[in-house]
């Protein structure tokens, strides 16, 4: 344990993965409201609510990778 020198970092490709776990959780959300706006007429409501949601969604999961990465 003592002679380890190894260092509990995020690489390049795990950033680049969160970033796009961020991008894919908001995106989709927005999407998703989209389409409930276009069905149920309530433009923008349910779009701003996917959104959040998605930030939300995308802000957990980004929480979650990087300390599961930190944690190896």
């Amino acid at each position: 344990m003592g002679d380890d020198d190894t260092e509990n970092t995020l690489r390049g490709r795990d950033l680049v993965g969160l970033g796009g776990v961020l991008v894919a959780a908001v995106v989709g959300g927005m999407v998703i409201g989209l389409v409930v706006d276009e069905q149920a007429g309530t433009s923008p409501v349910a779009t701003l609510i996917g959104i959040f949601v998605g930030v939300v969604v995308g802000a957990v999961a980004f929480w979650l990778r990087v300390r599961t990465a930190l944690r190896d």
